[in-house]
């Protein structure tokens, strides 16, 4: 009966002890016996006995890294439809000791939402991204229960079939494909005993039905773009059949000639003969080709379409003549092929710098976030430019923002933009964000361990969503974008002493790639010099100097801090106190500790070396330099200090030479 049915979906937790007895006695090899205990309920521990430990007190470690960075590309567009339905649950469930859990067909958490508080016992027990909550893998639980049974159930307390996880509460739904019915995954809530309520299985399937919906109104837009796309190919196709598919390999559309022309081409090959209906060709993102083609079908006959970078479907062309159609690969038009190696710009032949190098190149075809580690100017951005010059969208913008180099306020405009009015001193017409601003191409976030920890849910809700929205506005706007991002802090402690969130470092860390220290490639140090002393030459219009051997042995010996960022800038220094053709070790600045290394003849400097961070300040006075030519009142008016700070500054830094040589060429 419908009211015996809906009742066993729901847990009734003053029947908890008695459950427990019969858990008890069920392990000890006798039946439950007992009415308290739901059948839905029994069949699982029985699905479970024997296949998995009754004492488990955690889910199986979760998946992180590359496979988890797959398994969340695969699950892309589920992930997208519950974009809302989770950041919704972010807010209103804050503070009722829940969480809500997305999963996978297989019960593999991919997102979580939801009480703070709960991190710390959810983490205890793998309730996280990577891990499966499987039942194969847990036991009776209502993430595995409801995959498994295919209906929404609630499971609470002493139900659970392993101990560790008995103090727990939990209400799960599934989420299947508005078009074929199969389970795509599962929406659960879950929390400690005491957040026990029966409105949060109503909730679950509530969620449920609200990311069906939005998958359905994806799948629909997809499927519409797509026949409009291909409809004047449809009706002026001549003799040839056509077939439309849709990116999972079903028939939804076919001119008149196609059925004949398939039957016609399968008897021709002793295959059996199936309707246009019955014709799939299952493509998966990533393949070159479907994965399971009927004999008659030539790969030449087959045509991926793309819009905008996104696979829409294919179209099959069946041929009325005996000559082969050639296919014709239809590109999205705002793709275009990079005919040059952008990494080959990157100067390095030391053998851990070739592996990050070759490691860039595998990733930097697909669209895939990359999180560049590494410590101060070592080159990160260099690999940012390289990774969007060979990524998919090399033609669109490539936008650049340093997270530590903003106030929280600043930050926020300059990543979100906002709307004209949005606060006082707002420009007229509102700005562009450099998230906005990097839709079609690339979004470049250095340092994004400096992110304010209050303004992180903001962007992880953009990367979710693929929405922006500036700030005075209510209306999302739509981006799409490759992520990039870079640090020089240990993100993963950060994340533990609580500054970074758990969340935005699995979106943005699933895939990353360490760039060696400068240190740890001294071969390379005397090729990159000369390589970066002749972009310094050229900027001030002059010959590049030789690097002499007491010099190079010098750079070589040097452990530099501030890795190329600091070379550069004590080469750009050598440079400018050199009248010939050859540097030497005595031109090298005295206060980076490198001449005393070079020769015993040059006098040791009693200052301390300089620290990575005033390398940074160092790098804008000689930009300030630079642009003012030697003009020190208007360096100091530039960059906001006293003359007399910047003296000091000056001489700390060894620029004194510098300011001299300019004044000198001005004159």
């Amino acid at each position: 009966m419908p009211g015996t049915a809906l009742r066993q979906k729901f847990s009734r937790p003053e029947n908890d002890r008695q459950v427990m007895t019969s858990w008890e006695r069920f392990l000890q090899g006798d039946e439950p016996g007992s009415d308290a205990l739901r059948r839905l309920i029994d069949d699982s521990w029985r699905r479970c006995h024997g296949k998995v430990d009754p004492t488990r007190d955690q889910a199986p470690p979760p998946i992180s890294g590359d496979p988890l960075y797959g398994l969340l590309e695969h699950s892309a567009d589920l992930i997208e439809a519950s974009a809302s339905v989770m950041a919704s649950a972010r807010d209103f469930l804050s503070e009722t000791g829940t969480v809500m859990v997305l999963t996978d067909a297989a019960g593999v958490v991919l997102s979580i939402e939801g009480d703070t508080s709960l991190r710390d016992p959810a983490e205890n027990i793998h309730l996280m991204p990577g891990a499966s909550w499987s039942e194969a893998s847990c036991g009776t639980n209502a993430i595995g229960t409801a995959l498994e049974i295919g209906q929404a159930i609630q499971i609470h307390s002493s139900e659970h079939f392993c101990s560790g996880i008995k103090r727990w509460s939990c209400s799960a739904s599934v989420i299947r494909d508005p078009i074929s019915q199969t389970i795509l995954g599962a929406i659960d809530i879950s929390g400690l005993t005491d957040s026990y309520s029966r409105h949060e299985l109503a909730l679950a399937v509530a969620a449920a039905g609200r990311i069906e919906n939005r998958l359905a109104r994806r799948e629909m837009n997809l499927r519409y773009r797509l026949l409009d796309h291909y409809l004047n190919r449809l009706n002026q196709a001549g003799r040839d059949g056509l077939i439309v598919f849709d990116r999972y390999g079903r028939a939804v559309k076919a001119n008149d000639r196609a059925a004949e022309l398939m039957t016609h081409l399968a008897k021709s090959r002793n295959d059996q003969a199936t309707t246009i209906r019955d014709l799939t060709l299952p493509w998966r993102d990533g393949k070159l080709a479907p994965e399971k083609m009927p004999s008659w079908v030539d790969h030449d006959w087959i045509e991926p379409v793309t819009a905008e970078g996104e696979r829409l479907g294919s179209i099959l062309v069946l041929p009325d003549r005996s000559a082969l159609v050639r296919r014709t690969a239809i590109r999205d038009v705002t793709q275009s092929a990079p005919t040059t190696d952008a990494f080959g710009r990157l100067i390095g032949a030391a053998p851990p710098y070739v592996a990050a190098v070759r490691r860039a190149r595998q990733l930097a075809k697909a669209s895939v976030p990359v999180l560049l580690l590494g410590e101060t100017g070592v080159g990160k951005d260099a690999f940012a430019r390289a990774f969007h010059d060979m990524g998919p969208n090399p033609k669109g913008p490539l936008m650049a923002v340093n997270c530590g180099g903003f106030s929280r306020e600043l930050l926020t405009s300059e990543l979100f933009g906002y709307a004209e009015g949005a606060f006082t001193g707002a420009k007229r017409g509102g700005m562009t964000g450099k998230i906005e601003a990097a839709d079609g191409g690339t979004l470049f976030l250095d340092e994004i361990g400096e992110m304010p920890l209050d303004l992180q849910p903001h962007l992880l809700r953009v990367l979710e969503s693929g929405e922006v929205c500036r700030i005075g506005e209510n209306h999302p706007r739509k981006v799409s974008f490759r992520l990039i991002a870079a640090t020089n802090r240990d993100l993963q402690a950060e994340v533990k002493a609580g500054r970074f969130r758990m969340d935005l470092y699995y979106r943005i860390a699933v895939t990353s790639l360490a760039l060696p220290p400068l240190r740890e490639r001294r071969s390379d140090i005397v090729p990159l010099a000369q390589h970066l002393l002749a972009q310094i030459a050229a900027r001030y219009d002059r010959p590049a100097p030789q690097i002499g051997p007491e010099m190079q042995r010098a750079l070589e010996q040097h452990d530099w801090p501030g890795n190329i960022r600091e070379l550069r800038n004590a080469l750009e220094g050598s440079l400018l106190i050199c009248d010939g053709d050859r540097l030497e070790a005595e031109h090298l600045p005295h206060d980076l500790g490198l001449a005393e290394m070079s020769s015993s003849e040059t006098p040791q400097s009693d200052q301390p070396a300089i620290s990575p961070l005033e390398l940074v300040e160092r790098e804008a006075i000689m930009r300030a330099i630079r642009a003012h030519q030697g003009n020190l009142t208007s360096v100091a008016r530039e960059l906001g200090i006293a003359k007399s700070t910047l003296y000091v500054k000056l001489d700390r830094f060894g620029l004194k030479e510098s300011v001299a040589i300019l004044r000198t060429a001005q004159a």
